[in-house]
């Protein structure tokens, strides 16, 4: 420490003597207007101060450090996941048709019912049907009789046989024009097609309805419902049956697990994605139509080495590096580190290579350091 001060003092001697002894020549040198003296003089006094800068850096013991804030990164399990919108699905969910034309004479069911297969839930007017079955009937049992008794006299060799053929045709005629009515007669009743709920009555009594353009109602099976979505073909190989996906309802404001049961194989032109299907979990109570938002895992890593983005730089040769700590005894240096990242989750990144279980990164100041210089790490 003595030696330092003579040292200093010194300097400082020499600066004062070296100030005095040339205040006049550099004044005169001013005075002169001889640029290029001027210019010489400068240069002499910067030389020497730049000598005294360096001899003061070599002495002085007291450094000022970068502060640094560091982390401990270790291998964790690691889970990606990507988000996409999907909708509850019911594939039992259409309007009922009727099969017959004419005047909607009751309906029989309200919304909200349950109902089940087959159930009758409207009947139309049937513009007499009832009586020409009755009279087709009555036309089929006289000709039941008459072929019967033709039949007899044929067995017995009595009559001719196109007698005993005409009366045969007859009555197969008459048994078809029975079950024609019979089946038209049955269409006046509007019956469900499967067991569900009726969402929507459509027409009301007393409203004229024909096949394939007047619906009466609309039913809804709420028990067999799915969630669809369409994902971008990029995942098709992550993506696949039985791939475990979590659901969030934003209606409902819950969510729950479920998994893919149906993986479409084919991918659209168009829109370059493929369909996904999912049945909707039992505790949720989903309507058709409602929005879900999916996340849904497309890749995993056990031994995941994880870093904060917002650390990593990048040099013109389009290489990544972050700063690690590197200790030297009782010396703590920055050093440049070159890495591979892979997948990101939120602000994490998954480093691929140039990192090892247990190395000490920096985090906060990682901008402020430069390569293999000496940090202070902040406790």
């Amino acid at each position: 420490m003595k030696k330092i001060f003579t040292l200093t003092a010194a300097i400082t001697s020499l600066l004062l003597a070296s100030c005095g002894s040339k205040a006049t020549s550099t004044a005169d040198i001013i005075a002169s207007n001889d640029l290029k003296q001027i210019k010489s003089q400068r240069i002499s006094l910067l030389s020497e101060i730049k000598e005294l800068e360096t001899a003061i850096t070599k002495l002085d013991t007291i450094k000022k450090l970068v502060l640094v804030s560091t982390q401990k990164i270790n291998a964790t399990d690691f889970y990606h996941t990507f988000e996409v919108q999907g909708n509850v699905e019911t594939k039992q969910n259409i309007l009922i048709q009727p099969e017959y034309s004419g005047n909607l004479k009751r309906v029989l069911v309200q919304e909200g019912q349950t109902v089940k297969k087959g159930q009758i839930i409207a009947v139309i007017d049937d513009a007499g049907l009832k009586s020409q079955l009755a009279q087709a009937q009555a036309s089929a049992e006289l000709a039941e009789i008459t072929f019967e008794r033709q039949e007899r006299l044929w067995n017995q060799k009595i009559g001719s046989e196109i007698q005993f053929l005409q009366a045969k045709a007859t009555y197969l005629a008459s048994k078809n024009q029975v079950a024609q009515i019979t089946t038209q007669l049955d269409k006046v009743n509007v019956r469900a097609p499967f067991t569900g709920v009726i969402d929507d009555i459509i027409t009301e009594e007393g409203s004229l309805v024909s096949p394939g353009q007047t619906p009466i109602a609309r039913i809804v099976n709420l028990n067999s419902m799915t969630i669809s979505a369409y994902i971008p073909e990029s995942y098709i190989t992550s993506v696949t049956k039985g791939k475990t996906v979590k659901a969030f309802f934003p209606i409902l404001n819950t969510s729950a697990e479920t998994e893919v049961t149906q993986a479409s194989n084919f991918i659209n032109p168009t829109s370059r994605n493929f369909k996904v299907e999912m049945a909707v979990p039992n505790t949720i109570n989903a309507k058709p139509n409602m929005t879900v938002k999916l996340d849904i895992n497309d890749y995993h890593n056990e031994q995941a080495f994880l870093i904060p983005q917002s650390i990593i730089s990048e040099n013109e040769h389009n290489q990544q590096y972050i700063y690690t700590i590197q200790k030297n005894g009782a010396i703590t240096t920055a050093q440049k580190t070159f890495i591979n990242v892979g997948k990101t989750q939120g602000d994490a990144i998954e480093v691929l290579s140039g990192l090892s279980d247990g190395a000490e990164v920096i985090i906060e100041g990682a901008r402020s350091v430069r390569d293999n210089q000496e940090v202070s790490i902040i406790k």
